[in-house]
């Protein structure tokens, strides 16, 4: 009798293996990140996809398991994060708060806004709002992670305890830390959008595809969060699958630029892809303006005040985003050249087009015909060769 009890403390009801144990904690916590990001993030806060009310209920249900997460809660969080983000109202952003606060509390940053009720009301509209949301999911949000404990000590004996620790971790560590905060502080950008959004990895696996941060903070309702070829978001594998089975249906994707000989004269469709496009745009334009900074280094490399890396990203940014010290030092190296100086202005004048919004489309057509008239007659080649390619957005 003692032998046996020891056996099953030891190796619970299961008797799995290592490997075993360590296939099922990857294949778990691969199912949490999954509900994560297709369930709470692209369904409920972006309305990106519906789901068969199968698959939502089952994300509800083993989320519950595995986080103690409640729907609203999440999803309020999250939604006050783009309509707020980078700003001291953002409830867990690198840039206002520390990469180090994020990294560590991230955990700590989400329970504390999660009690903020006026953050919940106002941002969780659409959330699960039925009686075994209220009865149990909500009112009862630390019984699932019980009973998952129980589970897991049930099925590995001792070790179950670790399984556990690791379901418990997985969320607070990928997603609360790594992707509020890296996501926010450091990676690659496609798009210049309007925050301090990265991509972390080009390969979306381990966190669901949500390493392709800038990818959805520039299109926050698309399903899909990766953008270049090269890129690969296994959630949105899972989302085409079940949308073949009818499981899912997709409502929203990022548009993909297409192109067609340039045109003479700007029309109706020309503006409609350029402002459907934008941030494409402005990537394709940040290109044409490292191109043109890497012929004008030599000259700006004798201004001592000028940080020639920093000079660079303030060009690509909003005049508004930045302090009157970064304003100042940008301003004296843009003294120093003509063409930086006209492409700095030229972009400012591009990303105006699309926030004109007392304007009629024939006047906004006029103004892009007009950015693209001016822009080939800078005398900067860059310039010429980016409206030429501004006029053939299909």
């Amino acid at each position: 009798m003692f032998d046996s009890v020891i056996a099953f403390l030891s190796n619970g009801l299961l008797d799995w293996s290592g490997w075993q144990v360590l296939a099922f904690t990857l294949i778990a916590t691969h199912i949490t990140i999954a509900g994560v990001t297709i369930y709470l993030h692209r369904s409920q806060a972006h309305r990106a996809l519906d789901l068969h009310p199968i698959v939502s209920h089952f994300f509800r249900f083993w989320l519950w398991m595995t986080t103690g997460m409640v729907t609203r809660e999440w999803v309020a969080i999250h939604r006050k994060h783009h309509a707020r983000c980078e700003t001291p109202d953002d409830p867990h952003s690198p840039q206002t708060r520390g990469i180090d606060t994020v990294l560590l509390t991230g955990a700590e940053l989400y329970r504390a806004e999660a009690k903020n009720q006026e953050t919940i009301k106002k941002f969780s509209l659409g959330t699960p709002d039925d009686w075994i949301e209220h009865n149990l999911y909500s009112r009862w949000s630390a019984g699932g992670v019980s009973i998952m404990l129980i589970l897991d000590v049930l099925m590995f004996g001792g070790i179950g305890l670790t399984v556990w620790a690791v379901q418990m971790l997985w969320i607070p560590i990928t997603a609360a830390g790594i992707i509020n905060g890296i996501g926010h502080y450091w990676g690659y950008r496609n798009f210049s959008a309007p925050d301090a959004s990265t991509n972390i990895f080009p390969i979306g696996i381990i966190i669901g595809g949500e390493e392709l941060h800038n990818n959805h903070h520039t299109y926050a309702s698309s399903a899909r969060l990766s953008n270049k070829w090269y890129e690969f978001d296994i959630g949105w594998l899972y989302i085409k699958l079940m949308s073949y089975v009818g499981l899912a249906k997709i409502r929203r994707v990022a548009p993909k630029p297409k192109f067609v000989a340039p045109k003479a004269h700007i029309d109706l469709e020309s503006l409609n892809a350029v402002v459907n496009n934008r941030y494409d745009v402005l990537a394709k334009y940040a290109k044409s303006l490292g191109a043109a900074f890497a012929q004008e280094k030599d000259r700006l490399a004798g201004v001592q005040s000028v940080n020639l890396a920093k000079v660079k990203r303030w060009m690509q940014m909003d005049a508004a985003k930045l302090d009157d010290s970064e304003r100042a030092k940008l301003g004296e190296a843009l003294a120093h050249s003509q063409s930086l100086a006209k492409l700095y202005e030229m972009r400012l004048e591009l990303a105006k087009l699309w926030e004109r919004s007392n304007r009629t489309t024939e006047q906004l057509v006029a103004d892009l015909q007009a950015w693209c008239a001016k822009a080939e007659a800078s005398g900067v080649k860059a310039l010429e060769e980016f409206s030429v390619k501004l006029r053939s957005y299909a």
